[in-house]
């Protein structure tokens, strides 16, 4: 049994439609879908605003690189094209695996370039720590804490003033 945390972001073309899309393709396995929040662009501050979500997703056949896998497959739907040139840049799609865990709660460790976990720059993203708090208010990420301590007095504190809930806009899960 797998559970994972995905990190959902668009800032092209119908971005909550592309969120949605990407919840969509997550079918069954899908448990429960963060709030939506607007945030500036990261890394990249010429480009559009950025609608996020998280979602955390539980399939007891699948492997880290299977969600890893679904990840790429939900954004390749999304008509998500990646520049070389830009790696911050703008997209249709974003769905990073931000944690997974096997067999309960042993968090997968993996520093592999292809699938690092838990996902290397997770505990400096306000985008990915706050809505990720909407559906575990007492998670961890793993070899960094918690979420709120992170949210709150770690790096990503500052970056957590620039996020906008939009409680107007939601996601429904299909499952």
């Amino acid at each position: 049994m797998t559970r994972a945390v995905l990190s959902l972001g668009s800032n092209l073309g119908d971005r909550l439609a592309h969120l949605s899309s990407a919840v969509s393709a997550f079918g069954d396995s899908v448990l429960l879908v963060s709030g939506v929040y607007e945030t500036p662009p990261w890394g990249d501050a010429e480009q559009p605003a950025y609608l996020n979500a998280v979602l955390l997703a539980e399939d007891p056949a699948a492997t880290p690189y299977d969600w890893l896998e679904r990840a790429r497959a939900a954004e390749r739907a999304a008509g998500r094209t990646r520049d070389p040139r830009r790696r911050f840049g703008p997209r249709t799609l974003d769905v990073d695996v931000v944690a997974v865990w096997a067999d309960g709660d042993e968090p997968v460790l993996s520093d592999d370039p292809e699938l690092t976990l838990p996902h290397p720059r997770a505990h400096l993203r306000a985008f990915v720590l706050r809505p990720w708090i909407d559906i575990q208010p007492y998670g961890r990420l793993p070899g960094h804490g918690w979420l709120t301590d992170l949210l709150n007095t770690g790096p990503a504190a500052d970056d957590a003033l620039d996020l906008r809930p939009r409680p107007d806009l939601t996601i429904e899960s299909t499952a």
